[in-house]
């Protein structure tokens, strides 16, 4: 077990970047090795996890250090008061600026579907491949990756809602063993001291060098 790479902490709040592959906390397989424990052992005290993060994507995740925090935290992710950017790498070329509002179900395959919205936000584009920013203004399981899908823009490194042969393409040729999501950035106000508090978190060396590979690819094909 590592350690946590601690991005904003005061004595209310800790920010971490949590790496790819690792769970938030435990779920039903009682797994030892997830961020909750890492970043309790890290500041030597009971820590409440407040948002999720998908297990494949990596990127900001906040904790609080008190119930009290823990829940106004939490009410200000379900009011959609906190502002989530994230950076993906995607098949295909979206619109400059789309919106996505379409539902999906609570559960991976089953339930009822909810509302879900995202808006997704073209910032480069690669060959037959694009960078975007997606920002999620409601937090459903997977919404990301299944509003990418739904576009027909399907992230790469996504095992359930890609394509198979573009996450082989870039396992073999540019070495991406991952999903490549990363939550690049949070937007909230503090919810102690009233501040605007913007944390962010650069891209790991494991999408960077994959991404400056297919753009050197790219370049040289012009």
């Amino acid at each position: 077990m590592t350690s946590a790479a601690f991005l904003f902490r005061d004595e209310w709040i800790v920010a971490v970047d949590k790496p790819s592959g690792v769970a938030v906390h435990r779920g039903w397989a009682a797994e030892p090795d997830v961020m909750l424990a890492r970043v309790r052992d890290a500041v030597g005290a009971y820590v409440y996890p407040v948002h999720r993060l998908d297990r494949g994507a990596s990127g900001v995740l906040l904790f609080a250090l008190d119930p009290e925090t823990a829940r106004a935290l939490g009410d200000a992710f379900t009011a959609q008061r906190v502002h989530k950017r994230y950076l993906a790498l995607v098949r295909g070329v979206p619109p400059d600026r789309v919106r996505i509002d379409h539902p999906v179900k609570k559960g991976e395959r089953d339930g009822e579907r909810v509302p879900a919205v995202t808006v997704v936000e073209r910032l480069e584009v690669l060959g037959r491949y694009a960078l975007v920013a997606a920002c999620p203004e409601t937090g459903r399981l997977h919404q990301i990756r299944r509003h990418l899908k739904h576009i027909s823009c399907p992230l790469i490194g996504d095992v359930r809602y890609g394509k198979g042969e573009h996450n082989r393409l870039f396992r073999d040729r540019y070495g991406l063993h991952r999903l490549f999501l990363h939550a690049e950035e949070l937007r909230l106000e503090h919810p102690r001291t009233g501040e605007p508090l913007v944390v962010r978190a650069p891209l790991g060396p494991d999408l960077a060098e994959p991404l400056a590979r297919l753009r050197e690819d790219v370049a040289a094909a012009r």
